[in-house]
């Protein structure tokens, strides 16, 4: 009868899976390391939100200037999801400020380096819009700008102070395949940043 004999030498097939295992471990050490030693970059920037009211009506306008790294990442083939907040609020002195109403926009960018595409989709209440753009700029300029939105109608609120709060998240829609094996551990939220408008009255009802 045959009998396997050991000689206690390592398996040549486990020892290259071992060195597989320390080699990616040590691409991820470095990986996190080489991020925390970046110099830090020009961090996104939410404008002025203005507020105008137009025939009783409330119309809002802002925009978000995006940092290198947003840029980056869109031109690196990444998309990208962001969601516009537009939240108004009645000022009171003693009580927490009381939200009255909202409205959200999704804006879901994509774009491909080498085929020279640039699309993105906008989702606002039941309204749903494609739009092609021939660059990255002109894609940006038009996600990141909210003009003249209308919020509300002074007819639907009390007489008060209001001011109006936008906030703008930023999320990881689609990684590539390669990126998304190697950084698994990535937060898929990688902006979240809010602004204020200046108070303003409505003193009467319906004005």
């Amino acid at each position: 009868m045959n009998r396997e004999k050991h000689t206690g030498a390592a398996d040549p097939a486990d020892t290259c899976r071992g060195g597989f295992r320390a080699s990616l471990l040590f691409f991820l050490l470095f990986f996190c390391f080489f991020l925390q030693t970046l110099p830090p970059a020009a961090a996104a920037e939410l404008s002025e939100v203005t507020v105008h009211i137009i025939n009783n009506e409330i119309h809002v306008s802002a925009s978000l200037k995006p940092d290198p790294r947003i840029i980056d990442d869109m031109n690196g083939g990444i998309t990208k999801e962001f969601v516009f907040y537009i939240d108004l609020f009645r000022v009171w002195n003693i009580w927490p400020d009381e939200f009255v109403l909202g409205k959200k926009i999704v804006r879901i960018l994509r774009s491909n380096q080498i085929k020279r595409e640039y699309s993105a989709s906008s989702f606002y209440g039941n309204i749903h819009l494609e739009k092609r753009f021939k660059d990255l700029d002109a894609m940006v300029g038009w996600a990141f700008t909210l003009e003249e939105l209308k919020l509300a109608t002074t007819r639907e609120l009390e007489q008060g102070i209001y001011f109006v709060k936008v906030t703008v998240e930023s999320r990881v829609k689609k990684l590539p395949p390669v990126v998304g094996y190697l950084l698994f551990f990535v937060s898929e939220k990688d902006l979240s940043l809010y602004r204020n408008s200046q108070e303003f009255p409505v003193t009467t009802k319906g004005q």
